[in-house]
């Protein structure tokens, strides 16, 4: 009887230890308790200028500790390693801007006009975010980039 008492008490003991780690967690409360207790909000970093009342997209938007960097293209005459460059160059503006930075960096989609461009992309692409690389998707768009930029790139990264 004894061995049976020490068995729940222990169960006991252990269950109640592990409510509090879940509740230390925030494992135990609802997606909307969560929601409500830290409450990130969404700020609107960077407005296009000379837009409508309505602007049609952000240039960078910050929920919590995440920054959302809209996509760059390179609007000029040029090779794929001058587009990837400039896209990149502009990319670190906007992520320093807003308080982060390249090695912050948690993913990155990039928009090719051709793949036959990809491997000079990449040449110039290599590095640029540190010695720990973001993830990355590449596609080739069908009828190609926006603004016959040779590549569009857009990011996500941390914020301290």
């Amino acid at each position: 009887m004894k061995n049976i008492e020490n068995k729940t008490s222990r169960r006991s003991s252990l269950k109640k230890m592990g409510m509090a780690v879940i509740g230390a967690l925030g494992l135990g409360m609802s997606n909307n308790a969560l929601a409500k207790e830290s409450n990130p909000k969404k700020q609107v970093l960077d407005k296009p200028e000379n837009d409508q009342d309505i602007p049609l997209f952000s240039g960078a938007v910050r929920h919590g500790n995440t920054l959302y960097i809209a996509g760059k293209g390179a609007h000029f005459e040029g090779d794929i390693k001058a587009h990837t460059d400039h896209v990149l160059k502009e990319l670190q503006k906007g992520l320093e801007k807003n308080g982060s930075s390249m090695e912050q960096v948690l993913k990155v989609n990039v928009y090719l006009h051709d793949l036959e461009d990809y491997k000079g992309m990449n040449e110039v692409f290599r590095g640029r975010f540190g010695k720990n690389p973001p993830v990355r998707t590449t596609v080739a768009t069908y009828g190609g980039v926006p603004g016959k930029s040779l590549v569009e790139m857009d990011c996500i990264a941390a914020v301290d």
